[in-house]
């Protein structure tokens, strides 16, 4: 009997232990301390702010150009992607140059002494001197200081000197020539379109939605975002006054309005290649002269509204506050609510 009392004790003894092993399996682990963020401190500060949206642009070249030969064989053309700048050949008639010249007009007559005054004149003067030719007074008559400046340039062109420009000797275009393509071929009559291109000035061309087009003026700054993920500030450069009907992208057959905004860039030549897709940040809104804060140091709070912590000395303080426009780009947001120069609290990364 002692021996069948043993057995039952021991019994008990390993359930008894194989019940708080199960309770040490099962009990659920402490969660960590979450180690608190490391923060800093940032002034209340008067700054101007601005309010961007972001839409799609086009890399593309300003102007489009014809050049249009006056007779002769044509014996050369440039390259396509060639630049043709002030003083440089445009195409070859007969074996020789047409140079390009800088100008609004295009020549409607021939340069000769005893010609009336004109607009054409002051601009072919003005070409003179810009090339480095002098003795002459840049004006609207045709003297005999524009007579020998001609001369002087026929010979250093290699043109007939004659002291005339005869009509189609020279081609006038408002700036260099970017050639973008041939309207005729080597050994065909120079008479008619020859080639045709743009400036070399690149450009970024948005289609905006005609609801966002009244936001947007000549002269406005905004951001381009490069193919190369780098940034080039901008300026509107014109805001078309008729809207457009462009195909719908999303290919249900319907049309959309949108209006045509062109935007010169800042700063070195761009080397986006034509046709390219960028971002453009465009201001909607701008205010000037504005308390900020950083927007990391908004909290929120219940009820879509705001505060920041304020820091003096060992004090910290929960204070409510306005928000106004967010500058994303600049990373800080229009408050009311604190007064300038107080200390708000930041997370430091």
């Amino acid at each position: 009997m002692a021996r069948t009392v043993t057995i039952i004790v021991a019994g008990v003894a390993v359930l008894a232990a194989a019940g708080a092993g199960r309770v040490l399996l099962t009990a659920e682990p402490r969660a960590a301390a979450t180690p608190p963020v490391p923060t800093g401190t940032a002034p209340v500060a008067r700054a101007d702010v601005a309010q961007r949206r972001q839409v799609n642009g086009t890399v593309s070249y300003d102007g489009a150009y014809t050049v249009t030969g006056r007779g002769g064989v044509l014996t050369r053309l440039p390259a396509i992607g060639e630049r043709v700048t002030r003083g440089r050949a445009v195409y070859e008639a007969d074996g020789r140059r047409v140079p390009l010249l800088y100008g609004a007009r295009p020549a409607w007559r021939p340069f000769a002494l005893g010609m009336t005054t004109g607009a054409d004149v002051l601009q072919l003067e003005r070409n003179l001197r810009a090339l480095g030719y002098t003795g002459f007074t840049v004006d609207r008559r045709y003297d005999l200081g524009t007579y020998y400046a001609v001369r002087r340039w026929q010979h250093d062109a290699r043109l007939p000197v004659t002291g005339t420009v005869p009509l189609g000797q020279v081609i006038f275009l408002p700036r260099a020539l970017r050639v973008t393509g041939h309207d005729a071929r080597i050994g065909d009559t120079a008479a008619g379109p020859i080639l045709h291109g743009s400036s070399a000035v690149p450009v970024v061309s948005v289609s905006l939605d005609p609801t966002m087009a009244p936001t947007v003026r000549r002269g406005d700054e905004v951001i381009v975002t490069l193919p190369d993920g780098g940034t080039r500030p901008g300026t509107v450069a014109r805001v078309s006054t008729v809207a457009q009907t462009v195909p719908e992208s999303q290919g249900d057959g319907q049309s959309q309005s949108a209006v045509p905004v062109t935007i010169t860039l800042k700063g070195k030549p761009v080397k986006a290649l034509d046709q390219a897709l960028v971002q453009v940040d465009i201001t909607v809104e701008r205010r000037r002269d504005v308390l900020t804060v950083p927007i990391v140091a908004l909290l929120a709070q219940p009820g879509g509204r705001f505060a920041v912590v304020t820091a003096a000395g060992n004090q910290r303080r929960k204070v409510p506050v306005r928000t106004g426009l967010f500058d994303e780009a600049q990373g800080v947001v229009e408050v009311t609510g604190v007064d300038e120069g107080v200390q708000v609290e930041v997370p430091v990364e």
